[in-house]
């Protein structure tokens, strides 16, 4: 077998970027031309119900390209990294193993770190350090554990959110467990992808593109009834402590709910808080090796291009159509 054989047999794509870059929409064009299938990236889009918050791409809008790691877990299911990295790997052989191209989606830069870098194992949970770490949550706030976090183990505190009480706690957990921090740890970890090549494209438009992106998918969710899916899921039985009722949108819809605030209050926050998320990540995959960054939005024609161009001088893969697709493509990342 020739190298660029074996570089195609164990070949992947991967589009990351902050929120409302377009990742969805160059993500299913590249699996177009490259005959690709989609492995999402995203935490909350694992989750089943949780649709307009996530802008998941609708199964009719998909144009028959598979999509994976969507709509896979129950709410009320406390799915982490590590059954992310595991899942995805097992769903990228697959793919390579039906002679199509993967091509991992998203912008949850600790999943696509999981996957592509590696995590520990980790020490089991224990169940009264847990109890403490989250009496102590509730009384204090989750911002004093993450301030804690902060001065224990500062790389993870930044990729961490101040209120994602059940990833602090975890990270807490582990060190007092262990002796030793999450980043220590994780530098000592085997890559589920090691041997793959991996052309990995990650969309930087510009800043007043994103934010004006961001408060326009804010609109649409709100317009399509955000606000009534979270009923319908309260109505379903999902708890309110579920892990994707904790983010940055279905969290001010709660808030929405409860009568804590009103609908244009929640707007506003949900924007804020967005492109605040946005700048992280945007941090968070400038520090991640190997990325091709292109300065434009997913839907332009200039980004196809470029991807193109990259995935094609990376890996050893055909492309089944030689012209681009004319028109926009729908979707958004």
């Amino acid at each position: 077998m020739t190298a660029r054989a074996r570089d195609a047999h164990r070949a992947l794509v991967a589009v990351l970027g902050p929120t409302s870059s377009g990742k969805s929409a160059l993500g299913m064009a590249l699996a177009e031309r490259f005959d690709g299938e989609i492995v999402s990236c995203d935490s909350t889009a694992v989750y089943r119900g949780f649709d307009i918050g996530t802008d998941k791409v609708a199964v009719e809008e998909r144009r028959g390209i598979p999509h994976h790691l969507i709509d896979t877990v129950d709410p009320a299911t406390e799915y982490t990294a590590a059954d992310y990295a595991r899942d995805a790997i097992e769903v990228i052989t697959a793919i390579r193993r039906r002679g199509r191209l993967p091509i991992v989606v998203g912008g949850t830069g600790f999943y696509y770190r999981a996957l592509s870098r590696g995590l520990f194992p980790g020490p089991g949970k224990d169940a009264a350090l847990r109890r403490r770490l989250d009496t102590l949550a509730l009384r204090a706030g989750t911002e004093r554990l993450h301030r804690l976090l902060a001065r224990i183990d500062a790389p993870s505190a930044r990729r961490i959110h101040p209120h994602d009480r059940v990833r602090v706690v975890r990270a807490l957990e582990v060190y007092f467990q262990t002796g030793r921090t999450l980043t220590e740890h994780f530098s000592d970890t085997e890559a589920p992808l090691a041997g793959w090549s991996t052309a990995a494209l990650a969309l930087g438009p510009p800043w007043a593109e994103i934010t004006d992106r961001i408060a326009r998918r804010v609109d649409r969710q709100f317009d399509r009834g955000i606000v009534g899916e979270v009923r319908s899921l309260l109505d379903a039985g999902v708890p309110e402590a579920s892990r994707p009722f904790a983010g940055y949108v279905y969290r001010h819809v709660l808030e929405v709910i409860q009568g804590r605030c009103d609908e244009a209050s929640a707007r506003e926050s949900i924007i804020r808080e967005n492109r605040r998320y946005a700048r992280r990540q945007l941090i968070w995959f400038r520090k991640e090796p190997n990325l091709d960054w292109i300065a434009l939005t997913g839907e332009r024609r200039e980004a196809l291009a470029a991807a193109v161009t990259i995935v094609s001088a990376r890996l050893a893969w055909p492309a089944r159509r030689a012209e681009q697709e004319e028109g926009a493509t729908h979707g958004c990342g």
